[in-house]
C-alpha cells in the first residue's frame, strides 16, 4: 500500500510524513504529477491562501492529477487548506475555483467580538450520525479535541458530507466525507494520539 502526499510547494509536508511514520506507515512526498496514478492513497496538505494553492496546483499540473485520481475511486485526504482546495470555490482573497469535488465554498469566519481570527489551537470536534459510523473515525471518541490553524472555513452544501463540527463563533465543518473524498480542517499531525489515530484510519481503508 503506497501513500502519496502532493508537492505543490503549499505546506510542511515533512511534519505529515513524518506522522504516518510514526503510526508505521510509509508515505512519499510527491512532486511529479505523472506519478500520482502509481498510489494507493493520496494526501493534499496545504498551508497559506487558496488562490496561490490553486494556481500552484494547475501550474505542476496536480489539478488534473488529483481529479483523475479521484474520478478512479481512489481514496484522498486533504489536511487544512488542502480540506479548502476541495470545495468548488473560495472566497479567500477574492473568488477562486476550487477542484470541486465536494459541493460547498470556503468564507472567512465572522467577525465577532472577541472572536480573534486565525482560529488557532485546541477545539472540540461533535460527529454527526454519520460520522460515528465512518471508519475513518473508528474508536475515537466523540467530543475528541483537535488542532486548528485557519482564518477561513468550509460550508458543506449537503449536510451528508460532514463527519464532524466544530464552533467558533458558528459551528464549521471540521471533517468531511464524500465517498472516496475526505478531509480535516485541523492538523491531524499536530493533534497527538487522537489525529495519528485518525491518519493510521485512513490508511487502512
Amino acid at each position: 500500500m503506497q501513500i502519496g502526499i502532493i508537492n505543490y510547494n503549499m505546506g510542511n509536508l515533512a511534519s505529515v510524513q513524518n506522522a504516518f511514520n510514526a503510526v508505521g506507515v510509509q508515505a512519499q512526498i510527491q512532486a511529479d504529477a505523472d506519478k500520482i496514478s502509481r498510489y494507493d492513497k493520496l494526501i493534499l496538505p496545504g498551508v497559506g491562501a487558496f488562490g496561490d494553492a490553486m494556481t500552484n496546483l494547475k501550474t505542476t499540473g496536480m489539478q488534473e492529477a488529483i481529479k483523475d485520481f479521484a474520478a478512479k475511486g481512489g481514496y484522498m485526504m486533504g489536511i487544512c487548506l488542502g480540506m479548502q482546495l476541495l470545495f468548488e470555490k473560495s472566497f479567500e482573497f477574492g473568488e477562486h475555483q476550487g477542484l470541486g469535488l465536494v459541493r460547498g465554498e470556503v468564507i472567512k469566519f465572522s467577525e465577532q467580538k472577541n472572536l480573534k481570527i486565525p482560529h488557532m489551537g485546541w477545539n472540540t470536534c461533535h460527529f454527526s450520525p454519520q460520522g460515528k459510523t465512518h471508519p475513518l473515525l473508528a474508536h475515537i471518541p466523540d467530543g475528541s479535541y483537535l488542532y486548528f490553524v485557519h482564518s477561513y472555513h468550509a460550508l458543506c452544501a449537503d449536510p451528508k458530507d460532514l463527519l464532524a463540527t466544530c464552533t467558533y463563533g458558528d459551528p464549521f465543518p471540521a471533517i468531511i466525507a464524500k465517498d472516496n473524498i475526505l478531509g480535516l480542517q485541523p492538523h491531524p499531525e499536530k493533534s497527538h494520539h487522537i489525529g495519528l489515530k485518525i491518519l493510521s484510519q485512513f490508511a487502512a481503508l
